[in-house]
């Protein structure tokens, strides 16, 4: 990732410090054609995704709406920011995967009660998603599991609260998504890679 550049961000005055507020964050991520995460004050614009990311998380999403149809869960991919409070910072990010049940999610922008958030991560991305992102995703209250997917037919990491957030790892075996009560079958999740 990337600071977020005056280019794409059209600030009148930006302070020494590039702290940019909630508000202006919204504001003008609205108007970019670029996505940006928001992580306590700074601004980063996202790298794009490879082919291969990118059927990953359809893969994923296709078999999970199938299987959450006509529950009270909703899942979204990859436009979608989640947002949350960390300490007294606020976060924005945007997940490949995020599944909320939880009937306070209204906002049309981005999700505060996730209950499921699935990564797609690449070599480039994998050290922020296994760190990062783990430490800051396992303070949301609502969350009950942090899942990484390789982009190659590689170990499947879960996180579950249930677990104190001990790591799980899957090489061969399907895995199963315990705070949806579902299995994803492997194959699918890499068909077509």
């Amino acid at each position: 990732m990337n600071c977020f550049s005056t280019r794409f961000f059209p600030y009148k005055q930006r302070p020494q410090n590039d702290f940019v507020t909630v508000e202006d964050y919204l504001a003008n991520e609205e108007l970019s054609d670029i996505r940006h995460e928001y992580l306590g004050g700074l601004v980063y614009a996202m790298a794009g995704t490879t082919r291969d990311h990118n059927q990953i998380s359809q893969n994923i999403a296709f078999g999970l709406r199938e299987k959450l149809k006509g529950g009270p869960c909703k899942l979204y991919i990859s436009d979608i920011r989640v947002n949350f409070k960390l300490r007294e910072d606020e976060y924005y990010y945007y997940p490949d995967i995020i599944v909320t049940c939880d009937p306070r999610d209204t906002d049309k922008r981005f999700i505060r009660y996730p209950k499921l958030i699935v990564e797609v991560s690449s070599p480039g991305t994998e050290r922020i998603d296994r760190r990062e992102k783990f430490l800051t995703y396992t303070n949301i209250e609502s969350l009950e599991e942090y899942i990484l997917i390789p982009q190659t037919n590689a170990e499947i990491t879960a996180f579950r609260r249930a677990n104190n957030w001990r790591v799980e790892k899957f090489s061969e075996e399907n895995i199963r998504v315990e705070s949806l009560q579902v299995t994803m079958d492997r194959t699918v999740i890499y068909e077509g890679i």
